[in-house]
């Protein structure tokens, strides 16, 4: 992601910005974030980049570690496609937001490093899996 990508560090700005992209209506499309539900590998080879929409990263250059903590209120593992989105934990605080501009649907990616491996995990979002800010209403 460029520099002028907005960083987004509040989590009702980010159901708002999906919100956005969902009200243009998703389509049908035969890309292949269509089989991304919950953080599937997504090399890039497969990464359809000429069709996506940069619109915001969750992944703070001012901070050098982020938490690898995750929270799930609901119990569910993060990789389940119905796994709630909190922007403060694990891996949403390493993700860039895109949008697809064939089937606008809303889709986030991050980087898994492992010892000896390099992968790039990406999952479609929707606005009503964010978790607003705890103690906010």
């Amino acid at each position: 992601m460029s520099a002028d990508i907005k960083l987004i560090q509040d989590s009702n700005e980010l159901a708002l910005l999906l919100t956005g992209v969902e009200a243009s209506g998703v389509s049908a499309c035969k890309c292949s974030l269509q089989r991304c539900e919950g953080w599937d590998s997504m090399s890039d080879s497969m990464w359809p980049k000429e069709q996506l929409l940069p619109l915001a990263t969750l992944r703070d250059s001012s901070i050098d570690e982020p938490s690898f903590e995750e929270f799930q209120p609901t119990g569910l593992r993060s990789d389940d496609p119905n796994a709630l989105i909190s922007i403060e934990h694990f891996p949403y605080n390493r993700c860039d937001v895109f949008s697809c501009t064939h089937c606008n649907q809303g889709v986030m990616r991050y980087t898994e490093y492992g010892g000896y491996y390099i992968d790039h995990r990406a999952r479609r979002v929707r606005s009503n899996q964010v978790i607003k800010e705890i103690g906010k209403t």
